[in-house]
């Protein structure tokens, strides 16, 4: 007369196989596949392996120089680099 509404361990284990083989088979078909960019100079070999464009005169990079000039550095950084209205002492 009454009959429980469970799922069955065979239904349960079938239905487990055929999500696994449709979650293999769509790993397989969206496996990603190199871009093969280019990647253009902005100077002398940097980036690295990159590949300079027709008609443009490359230049070696310029040497990076301290930004900071004696005597002006406590003067720049009042208040400790926090941003806040007003001078911290």
């Amino acid at each position: 007369m009454f009959r429980s509404k469970h799922l069955s361990i065979k239904s349960v284990t079938v239905a487990g196989i055929a999500a696994s083989l449709l979650l293999g088979v769509a790993g397989i078909t969206l496996n990603p596949t190199p871009a093969g960019a280019v990647v253009y100079c902005q100077y002398i070999g940097y980036p690295p392996s990159c590949v300079a464009r027709a008609g443009v005169v490359l230049r070696p990079r310029p040497v990076a120089r301290a930004a900071v000039r004696a005597g002006t550095a406590s003067a720049t950084n009042l208040n400790g680099g926090v941003n806040r209205v007003g001078v911290r002492r």
